[in-house]
């Protein structure tokens, strides 16, 4: 049954311009990878955290919980959808162009890939260096713990912690819904997770009101993080490290974290680099046959990014087949 035509603009007409889309949204995010200014002020990621803080009713129930979330994606899914129609009513070409245009840049707001590896490398320069500071400094922009309270060795654990685990909800996760839900899809997923950032903590102020967002974050990301684990595993063969190690580690340590997710691409980086990531006093996954060295963050860094190609890989995939099977069905 096919389905309503304002379905049709979340969705690329065509297989190359999914393809197109999809490497102009890679381009914007290679290009651009900071938001600064009026740009990060409409960024979707911005607003919609900045609306749930101002929801937040401390120890309100989960029902408020569910309007809140809800509130905070409807708004923005909205917004997504308001500017591709005002993009459609153009005529052709400019029509298409404009659409790609705001597709792109939505697109691009969902996922963020140079900005991760970046982090990495600056994390692996300064320690590198010795300069311990500066390497708190970056590690702690991509982690929640507070650094400055912990080892050397263990703030570059957080470092490689935080690029597994945020490959997926910034990148694995975000594309994959893109080949089923077109822009509308990694947009979801982003508002989500921002939402699980925001109001997802298990504090007694927000434990009820943020359930529901918790438990979406974890529902989206339920697929995409064993995926994940599963490419860490193939991107550590590919860069001839120990592959058959990730692989045990991963089987063996992914339901040690209390998040559902988080495990699988932690567990399965830390046994490719023979290391124990640790976080104090919540878990320890993988075996400490050495201490963890800088040339440690330099190589998870390297196996993220390879990861994300497999992924890349993958999702062109999913668009072929999507386009050559489904898509014509629906529409």
């Amino acid at each position: 049954m096919p389905l309503p035509p304002l379905f049709a603009l979340f969705y690329p007409p065509s297989l190359y311009y999914a393809v197109l889309l999809l490497f102009l949204a890679l381009v914007l995010d290679y290009v651009y990878p900071y938001h600064r200014g009026i740009l990060l002020k409409i960024h979707p990621v911005h607003t919609c955290f900045t609306l749930s803080k101002k929801m937040i009713r401390p120890y309100a129930s989960k029902l408020y919980g569910v309007f809140l979330a809800s509130t905070c994606i409807l708004l923005h899914l909205f917004q997504l959808y308001l500017a591709l129609y005002l993009a459609s009513l153009l005529s052709q070409p400019w029509k298409l162009i404009a659409w790609l245009i705001v597709a792109s840049w939505f697109m691009k707001t969902s996922f963020s890939l140079r900005l991760l590896l970046q982090l990495g490398m600056r994390v692996y320069k300064a320690s590198a260096s010795n300069n311990w500071v500066e390497a708190r400094y970056w590690a702690q922009q991509m982690v929640r713990r507070n650094v400055y309270e912990l080892s050397n060795e263990q703030v570059l654990s957080a470092a490689i912690e935080s690029l597994a685990e945020s490959l997926v909800d910034g990148f694995v996760s975000p594309l994959f819904y893109y080949p089923f839900l077109g822009v509308l899809g990694p947009l979801l997923q982003r508002l989500a997770n921002t939402l699980d950032g925001s109001v997802g903590f298990k504090t007694p102020m927000l434990r009820e009101q943020g359930w529901f967002s918790a438990k979406l974050d974890t529902l989206l990301n339920y697929i995409p993080a064993r995926l994940t684990a599963l490419y860490i595993v193939l991107a550590s063969m590919i860069l001839g490290r120990d592959w058959r190690n990730a692989w045990r580690i991963y089987r063996r340590d992914h339901g040690l974290t209390e998040s559902l997710n988080a495990g699988h691409p932690m567990s399965a980086i830390a046994g490719a680099l023979n290391i124990m990531l640790e976080k104090p006093g919540y878990y320890r996954l993988g075996d400490r046959r050495k201490p963890i060295e800088p040339a440690d963050v330099y190589m998870a860094t390297r196996i993220i990014l390879v990861s994300a190609l497999i992924h890349l890989a993958v999702t062109i995939l999913l668009l072929y087949l999507f386009y050559t099977s489904i898509y014509p069905i629906l529409f």
